[in-house]
């Protein structure tokens, strides 16, 4: 089986390529489809955030669905399909800083659309890795993929579609999220969280100085705590974090054993991307000593998966997600490692001015604790965090 070639193309490149309403067509052959026609045209491409604990993260894509019902089944009429001809296998951690896979692209009657279905390969036969990961330090493991995998796995969408335009969307997938431990069976399960978001030419880039660009460092943008977009830095320290909405976000960078740090009220405009730092003055967190966030997550008593997040909250009122991670499907058990100092913050200001750090005395070594399970979220905390001491917080449903 091939494996799709990616090319990372430079960001001034990337800035030429057309965004939502740009024109174009199937096979890459320009739209001149007549001012009365009622169909236009769906580009879909691939990303993915930074996964945890992972090396590479494989999925073999056969094709994507889309039908204008919500609640449309597999059997049901009105299904377009976009072959991934021939089925290509992508890895998910290699669809980073800005780095987009094309899927392809189907001309689609005009109109509202309202549900995607993404289809992968099974493993097995001549293919037994189809969908797969590799453990940082580890060997190559097949993933377990939802019982419901020759239907597809629906995601919900909400995409325009206009008369003799394009609309360009891309199928975010947070490996983080998707892939979920089973104990001691060695079975690594997928679960996909993805998200259907348009490929808007905007977003935040910048460098983190190289000490830190060792594949664990997270540069994330945030809105209230939450992550909008996340990824790790490449090996000069350059990071890109697109595709992102225009609005006001937090920047946050968490590395190993060192202090974390945060960017406040970072404009993004649209069709642009702002710089947050240089190659020559990057971003350097400050070193620290680590300490570690463990327990576990039961529902009705019985192990869960749920998403665990820590955060911080800020002297300014800003709430600031740390780190995230699933826990395990077998055991309910969770661990996050966090640094055991204050964050470092400076409100943004564009250049040639100089970003201003200084520790926040008010967030401290205090960590709030929240459990995301299907929707339901449970809250501990504040608490204290040792340095390379263990905090334990259980969770129960």
């Amino acid at each position: 089986m091939k494996s799709k070639q990616i090319l990372a193309l430079p960001l001034a490149a990337l800035l030429l390529l057309g965004g939502c309403g740009g024109g174009g067509g199937d096979a890459g052959t320009p739209v001149t489809t007549p001012s009365t026609s009622t169909s236009g045209t769906l580009n879909l491409s691939l990303t993915d955030a930074p996964s945890c604990g992972y090396d590479h993260v494989y999925v073999t894509v056969q094709k994507v669905r889309i039908n204008a019902s919500a609640s449309a089944e597999e059997s049901d009429a009105g299904w377009t399909d976009i072959n991934v001809g021939p089925t290509q296998r992508f890895d998910l951690l290699a669809l980073r800083n800005g780095v987009l896979a094309g899927l392809g692209q189907v001309p689609l009657t005009a109109g509202h659309y309202s549900q995607l279905r993404l289809v992968l390969a099974e493993n097995g036969g001549s293919t037994p890795l189809a969908n797969s990961v590799v453990p940082t330090g580890g060997a190559e493991v097949a993933l377990k993929t939802p019982s419901g995998q020759q239907s597809g796995l629906k995601l919900n969408a909400s995409i325009d579609i206009a008369a003799n335009q394009m609309a360009d969307f891309v199928l975010d997938f947070d490996a983080c999220k998707s892939i979920v431990t089973a104990g001691n069976s060695g079975q690594i399960l997928l679960k996909p969280v993805v998200a259907v978001i348009p490929n808007l030419l905007s977003g935040v880039s910048g460098y983190v100085d190289t000490s830190v660009a060792n594949g664990s460092t997270l540069v994330s943008l945030q809105q209230g705590g939450v992550i909008i977009k996340a990824t790790a830095p490449e090996a000069s320290g350059r990071f890109v974090l697109t595709p992102v909405a225009p609005g006001n976000y937090d920047l946050i960078i968490k590395a190993t054993a060192r202090a974390s740090m945060v960017v406040t009220a970072v404009p993004v405009t649209a069709n642009t991307v702002t710089a947050i730092s240089t190659s020559t003055a990057p971003l350097a967190p400050a070193l620290a000593i680590d300490g570690q966030a463990s327990g576990s997550v039961m529902a009705a008593g019985v192990a869960a998966t749920a998403s665990v997040a820590a955060t911080q909250k800020l002297a300014g009122g800003n709430v600031v997600t740390l780190a995230e991670t699933m826990s395990d499907s077998t055991t309910g058990a969770y661990t996050l490692t966090l640094p055991a100092a204050p964050p470092w913050v400076a409100p943004y200001v564009a250049a040639p001015a100089s970003l201003v750090f200084a520790a926040d005395a008010t967030a401290g070594l205090l960590y709030t604790f929240n459990a995301d399970l299907n929707g339901t979220v449970k809250t501990a905390g504040p608490f204290a965090l040792t340095a390379g001491g263990t905090l334990v917080t259980n969770f129960g449903f």
